[in-house]
Order: structure tokens, then sequence, then C-alpha cells
């Protein structure tokens, strides 16, 4: 594609160069800059991007786009470059903003072939989006996601770096996408994609407001809860239609920020509204732990149960009933993608021939631990014993806070190791230890995690659950010298089928 086209529709200054140059890629990693590339120089929080422009001109770039407002690379200095290098050098306002705009020419906006559905909150979005994309390929339509735990596109699943990626990385996975005849996508939108202009240019057919607690307050992130909000609320500024939970704290601003925007279809289990659960209940079938409710909503009144447990996955099953009814899809589609629905590291079950509830979940700070403890407890007939460890290089406050939650919920506790990072693993046992000491809860500690999970697998009896706490959906494990490929589940099937194979 020439360098005009690629400058579609955006204001800019030719600095030196001419606008025919065939640009191959658009780049703002200079690692990735290959012949013919038009390298972006994105000021970031820590790298500014125009200190690598020579790099990437060294590297065969055909032209690069600065920001008009930048701190370094003076008009001098770009001459230089140019000169030496054949480059087209373009000046612009914003290079962040604009690489959304730049990747869409590029890629000939593939953001308008696909039917995409984005999912901004707190909590909920992973297994919302994980509900959504089973039901638009339970009804037949090929569907790709983009998210916390992975990005699966056009079925090839790769290991995500951020909830939502920087808009040269999506623009690349709609266009592989729209190659591959996908017709939908499912994606997490983050607060920090919608600040940063990640998503800029992408039309939501439906977005959806799970809840908003506190969180992401930080210098890098959002300096207040008010910004925190107010990034959320932009995913609406572009969307066919909103999905609301009526329930969650800040229900009212939602609704006073979507009137003239956009219409709003709500979910609810505390009362009403266009989709309500009602007479919740746990349920155990086969293996699989979940949760019955009645739905009630203006085309159906029936039961649906949801393979996965707790008042929180009602809550996510809803908000993604609420998306598929919007598109038109069939309602037994809907309970039957639902049923059988798993999520990698989110109240994941492990199965097995001995009665016992085997779960990997991602609970890592005391809060989810306490609301995934107080879940199982009405799923559970027998114990819970819970495997868990903490994070090196993080809050101290939150292992004793750890382990006082254990010992207060758990039947028994196996302490273990997570990622230890650049700590000792036993240093943060010990302050496990000293919050579980509070309590009366029993435990042990067994430092390798593996022979722990192992250890909480033999001890169960029929009708208790184990609960594999802390790394979720992580297949791997960080200590000071070396990371390691590591997978809870793995670990407990494997535990399973040697406990099989000895009965």
């Amino acid at each position: 594609m020439k360098l005009l086209e690629v400058l579609n529709s955006i204001d800019y200054e030719l600095i030196s160069g001419d606008l025919n140059k065939e640009i191959t890629s658009v780049e703002y990693d200079s690692r990735k800059v290959a012949i013919g590339s038009l390298f972006v120089c994105v000021q970031g929080f820590t790298v500014d991007g125009h200190s690598f422009a020579s790099m990437a001109a060294g590297k065969g770039a055909s032209a690069i786009v600065v920001d008009k407002n930048r701190t370094c690379l003076s008009a001098d200095e770009l001459d230089c470059l140019a000169k030496e290098n054949f480059l087209s050098v373009i000046e612009i306002d914003d290079t962040h903003k604009h690489l959304a705009d730049l990747c869409a020419n590029f890629y000939e906006h593939p953001e308008n072939k696909l039917a995409i559905y984005g999912i901004t909150g707190t909590k909920g979005k992973t297994t919302t989006a994980f509900m959504l994309r089973a039901i638009l390929e339970q009804s037949g339509r090929d569907t790709g996601l983009v998210g916390t735990v992975c990005n699966i596109i056009a079925g090839h699943k790769t290991h995500a770096a951020h909830t939502t990626p920087e808009s040269r990385e999506l623009y690349d996975m709609m266009d592989v996408l729209t190659r591959n005849n996908s017709s939908s996508l499912v994606m997490e939108v983050s607060s920090q994609a919608l600040k940063l202009d990640r998503v800029r240019g992408i039309r939501y057919r439906t977005a959806a407001f799970t809840n908003l607690y506190e969180d992401h307050i930080a210098p890098n992130e959002h300096p207040d809860m008010e910004d925190y909000l107010s990034c959320k609320l932009k995913i609406f500024d572009n969307c066919d239609m909103g999905i609301l939970n009526l329930d969650c704290s800040v229900a009212e601003k939602v609704i006073e920020y979507c009137k003239g925007k956009t219409g709003l279809i709500t979910y609810s289990v505390e009362g009403d509204a266009d989709f309500t659960a009602r007479n919740l209940r746990p349920e155990r079938r086969g293996h699989v732990t979940g949760t019955v409710f009645e739905l009630e909503c203006n085309y159906y009144k029936c039961d649906v149960f949801v393979a996965l447990p707790g008042k929180f996955n009602v809550y996510n099953a809803l908000c993604a009933i609420a998306s598929a009814v919007t598109e038109g899809i069939d309602i037994d589609v809907i309970k039957q993608a639902l049923g059988n629905i798993s999520v990698p590291g989110r109240m994941q079950p492990v199965e097995n021939n001995f009665g016992v509830n085997i779960l990997v979940d991602y609970a890592h700070n005391a809060a989810a631990l306490e609301s995934v403890l107080n879940t199982l407890k009405e799923y559970t007939e027998g114990r819970i014993i819970t495997v868990f460890g903490c994070g090196g290089n993080r809050s101290r406050t939150r292992r004793f806070e750890m382990g006082e939650v254990s010992g207060n919920l758990s039947g028994y506790t196996v302490i273990t190791s997570d990622n230890p990072r650049n700590e000792e693993p036993g240093s943060i046992i010990d302050d496990i230890v000293t919050g579980i000491s509070k309590t009366t809860g029993k435990y042990e500690i067994e430092p390798d995690r593996s022979s722990a999970i192992k250890l909480a697998i033999n001890m169960a009896q029929k009708g208790d659950t184990v609960l594999i706490a802390g790394k979720g959906h992580e297949d791997y494990q960080i200590f000071a010298d070396k990371t390691i490929h590591f997978d809870d589940c793995e670990h407990a099937r494997n535990a399973v089928i040697e406990r099989e194979g000895n009965s």
C-alpha cells in the first residue's frame, strides 16, 4: 500500500520525502521493523519511540511518523536522518492516538467487516467473553476472542500480554479473522485500552458494562475512581446497543451517560430488569458444579443451567445471554453453550471418578479468595481443601490477608509457592502462616506446588472440594533464576490419574 493511502483521513504534514513510498507494514516497535515498514514513533509512559527512529531507519523502514509535540528529534536531526536513509518523514498530532487510524487504513478496515462485541468492567470480563463466544460458536458463527487469558484468532490460541492489545496487534488480529472468513469477535475492553485509544475506530454491536470496583488506581493507570469510570464509559460512545448490570454500584451513572448516545438493555439478579435471574440454586451434573436459575425476559421464561458455580457467574451468564438474544440467537442454543462452558483458570473443573469437586481458579487476593470460598460452601458436602501461595515482589499484606481468609473459610489449607520471583519462597510462606495463625484453621506447608496439589487431591474424600487458587490460567512459574512451565490443571489431572490408577 502507498504511504498516501495509509495516511487517508489523517491530518499530517510531509516533512521530507514523498508519499508514494510502498508500505509493507505499520510498526511502533523498532524490533519488528522490516524493509518497507512505516515506523510510528509513539511516546509511552516509560519509552519514547522517537529514540528508536534511527534504529528503524537502519532496519529498512520506508517512512517514519513523528509526533508534533515530541521532545526529541529536532528538525535538523530529522532532515539528516531522512537524507541518510532515503526516508519519508510525516508529522502528525498525537501518534499514539492515530496509530489505530494508520493500522485501520493499512489493513483496509477489518473492523467494519466483523460483528464486534465489547465487554468492560472490573470483574467478569473474561468469563463473560468466553460465554458469549461459546454461544456465538454454538450458533454457527466463527468467532474470535481477545482477552486476559488468551487470544483465539481463526482457531489459533496465543498468549495475551494485555487484556486488550495495542491497536497494531488488534488490527492485525482482525485482519486475520476477516481473511479466514470469521464473522464475529468478542473482546474484553480494558479501561486502559479506552483511555489510550487502543480501540479507536471500533464500533461494537453490543457494549457491555459488568461492574465497577476499586482497582487500577495508580500513577500509570488512573489517578482516581472518577477517571477509572469515565474511561470505561467511553465504550458506549460507539456501539449499536449497550448492555448494563443494573445491580452494579454505578448503574445510575451509566444510564445517565448513555442518554442520547445508545439504547440500554439491563440485567439483574436482585430486582427487575430486561433480563432477570431468579431462584438461583446450586446443582452438580456429573463432574460439573454449576448453577440453575430461572430466566425471565420479554422473549423467554425458562430454567438455565450454567456450568460454573456462584452468583457472580449467573451475572456473567445474564450479560452473555442479553448480547446473544439481541443477535437473534435461539434460547436452546444459548442453554446448550452455557451448560457446557469452561473458562481456563476460572472455576475450571478437573474431572475425576472419586467424587471430589476439584477446581482451579485465578483468585490471587483476599477479596477474590473469600468470594470463591463462600461460593463453594454452597456446593460442598464435605470440607474445602485450599491450595495456594502468594507471588513474590508483591504486597506482603496480601499474604497475611489470604492466609487469614483461607484459615477462616477452608476446612484445610495446603500452603505452597506461587511465583516467588526474586524472593525466598520460604519467607513468603512464613508471611502466609502469620495470617493463618490468627485463625483456628488447620494447615500444612508443602513448598513444591506440584507436590502440594497432589497432597490435597490425595487427602480429599467424596463430597470434598479441592480449590487450587492463585494462578488460574497461567502456565508458568517464576523463580529468581528461571521461569518454568507450570499449569495447575495439568498437575491436578496428573494427580487424579495417579490416584485413579492406584485405586
